[in-house]
């Protein structure tokens, strides 16, 4: 199997639409609740739980660094719901993504990096790599599928991930 070499570029809202949503409050619009005190940043991203008794999860993971060039041995997905990560004290993290399908197409891989105030929503059914916070240990507010049927299927591949 060929290695494939990607570098990571800037997360933008643009480049990353085809794979999910940007989170990130100093793109969005919002509006004040809380008697003014409070500034709303309203449906940032789409939560998708396909199939009978689907439910929403929020959950906090805790990944550990990575580092680079960081070698993937394999992508996932949920194909029945969207999942989310948000950091929670500013961590940069690496979002490898490829588009929904059966298989993996090496032409349709991107790699972006986030600035740490950034946080992506995958699409259902969106192959991604796994966590991959840098720097330091990092914490994350994860938005996802829960309820019966397989939700995770994974595809090997060799992929080598750098920054630009």
């Amino acid at each position: 199997m060929n290695m494939l070499e990607l570098t990571a570029q800037p997360l933008t809202n643009e480049a990353f639409a085809p794979f999910g949503d940007v989170i990130d409050t100093r793109t969005a619009e919002y509006f004040h609740i809380n008697a003014g005190r409070t500034r709303r940043y309203h449906d940032l991203a789409r939560v998708e739980t396909l199939g009978d008794e689907a439910r929403a999860l929020i959950s906090i993971f805790v990944s550990q660094p990575v580092t680079l060039p960081l070698t993937l041995d394999f992508l996932e997905r949920h194909p029945l719901g969207s999942q989310a990560f948000m950091p929670l004290h500013e961590e940069r993290f690496l979002v490898v993504v490829a588009p929904p399908g059966e298989t993996i197409d090496p032409a349709g891989m991107r790699a972006f990096v986030t600035d740490g105030r950034q946080g992506v929503n995958y699409r259902a059914g969106t192959w991604h790599a796994i966590q991959s916070v840098l720097e330091r240990e990092g914490e994350f507010l994860v938005v996802d599928r829960g309820g019966p049927g397989d939700n995770c299927d994974e595809h090997p591949l060799a992929a080598r991930i750098s920054l630009a």
